[in-house]
């Protein structure tokens, strides 16, 4: 696929030893285009959320080939890992991953200071303001609703404007109706952006708001394919 933010080949990887071993990921090949939207589905226990994981470089493969953003990760150090994870690539987990003891400011901001950006406030309450957050700014998670908690996550993982925005079941947490408008803001911070999405979802209505879905069963890709074609297989 010319011009692929994600490309994996043959990826494999077992979790645990001997008799407690799983084979979470088997074989999985996978190519995304840079900008596009890319809803992963399929059952607990498929390999859903480990993808995610590699696809992060926050868990290491056993054998297969990984690029992201151009860039192999096999065989990098950790450290390397985490500077080009910094740069490239941002994660909205399921429980927001806030840090209690920080305002939503800070919360943005310090991974971008710890990064070397010449202006992390500035730039944190940018984007605390395009979520609609820019009366927050001084207010600590335990002060902030689910909601708004994971529009601060937003924020924080757009605030390096990463090449691939990676959401571990963003909207699992959060009642229906906040759901869909945190779900809205993603989507459309995406496509704002031209950012690439990939999106883990236990939620069809979710899912079938991407361009295209992959399903997982296993550890293997069953079936990768536009929402219409799922819906009709």
């Amino acid at each position: 696929m010319k011009d692929a933010a994600i490309a994996l080949h043959d990826v494999s990887l077992t979790l645990g030893e001997g008799a407690s071993a799983v084979k979470v990921l088997d074989s999985v090949s996978l190519e995304v285009a840079a900008g596009e939207a890319v809803g992963i589905v399929g059952p607990s226990g498929s390999g859903k959320s480990t993808l995610l994981m590699v696809l992060a470089g926050l868990e290491r493969i056993d054998s297969g080939t990984i690029r992201i953003a151009g860039q192999s990760l096999v065989g990098k150090s950790e450290d390397w890992i985490a500077s080009f994870r910094g740069r490239n690539i941002g994660i909205v987990f399921q429980s927001f991953h806030l840090i209690p003891n920080m305002t939503a400011l800070e919360n943005v901001a310090v991974p971008l200071e710890l990064a070397g950006h010449a202006d992390p406030f500035g730039l944190a309450a940018a984007e605390l303001s395009a979520v609609g957050l820019a009366g927050r700014l001084t207010h600590y998670p335990g002060e902030l609703s689910g909601g708004e908690q994971q529009r601060v996550a937003i924020a924080r993982a757009l605030a390096p404007a990463p090449h691939i925005l990676i959401a571990d079941e963003p909207t699992g947490n959060l009642d229906q109706a906040t759901g869909a408008q945190v779900a809205d803001l993603l989507f459309a911070k995406a496509a704002e952006r031209g950012t690439t999405l990939v999106l883990v979802t236990h939620d069809p209505a979710l899912a079938a708001r991407c361009g295209r879905q992959v399903a997982m069963r296993s550890g293997r890709i069953v079936e990768d394919a536009a929402p219409a074609r799922l819906a009709s297989a």
